[in-house]
């Protein structure tokens, strides 16, 4: 995947807060990570089946051209076959913002692209192993880049796809006041449990301000003005 570029004297922080949710939110909180981790083992189980297939049919014989094709791995691969199972894989699918599954097939196909980077020496240091299966509870994590993601006015709530507004523990107020200011842009939003606690990360364009380097600053001989005429007249 690209990476993204802010545009000149731009640069890209994040904002982290915790995250003081209902017990209603913390169940869709849930859900959308548990979506995210669903979809990934599924994927990556989908992907291995197909790789263990393709290596017995070799092991038999059968010609490179008649093997069981593969299952892409690169995110509009997996995107498409998600979708066309979806419905009878995962029917509680409506249940989670698509943002959610999203972020499962994202990390799938960058694991997956590691994987084979290493393997074939594009990618350097040591040799990666094939990617494992994310645990039931392991670290909760979705992403979400596009739907309604922004900082509440009131500086005390966030705003998240099929979460809606959820309040954090600490005041936004430095987020929101350049965001209405035009000094900063949300890219993505990320929610993700630790040690029992929730917390946002705010993915952010910011403008800064660009000052030049010491050594490039252009410098003037001192000339004498008019108040050093002055002076020297009332010295004599």
């Amino acid at each position: 995947m690209k990476r993204y570029a802010p545009p000149a004297g731009w640069t890209v922080q994040a904002y982290m807060f915790a995250l003081d949710p209902s017990d209603v939110q913390v169940a869709g909180l849930r859900r959308n990570t548990g979506a995210a981790r669903f979809v990934y083992n599924h994927m990556l189980r989908r992907v291995s089946a197909v790789k263990a297939q393709r290596a017995a049919e070799a092991s038999y014989g059968v010609a490179e051209a008649d093997l069981t094709p593969w299952q892409g791995w690169s995110l509009p691969d997996l995107r498409r076959t998600w979708n066309e199972i979806k419905t009878w894989v995962a029917p509680w699918w409506a249940e989670c913002s698509k943002e959610a599954f999203n972020t499962g097939l994202v990390n799938l196909s960058a694991a997956l692209g590691n994987w084979h980077a290493s393997r074939t020496g594009a990618r350097k240091g040591r040799r990666m192993g094939w990617p494992r299966t994310k645990r039931r509870h392991g670290r909760r994590s979705a992403r979400f880049t596009t739907g309604a993601i922004r900082v509440d006015p009131g500086y005390r709530h966030v705003v998240l796809p099929r979460l809606g507004r959820i309040r954090t523990h600490e005041s936004t107020r430095k987020l929101a006041r350049r965001v209405k200011a035009g000094t900063a842009t949300i890219l993505s939003a990320t929610v993700t449990e630790t040690a029992g606690r929730w917390f946002c990360s705010f993915q952010v364009t910011v403008k800064r301000a660009v000052c030049p380097a010491p050594g490039l600053m252009e410098t003037s001989k001192p000339g004498r003005n008019a108040s050093d005429a002055r002076t020297e007249e009332v010295q004599r």
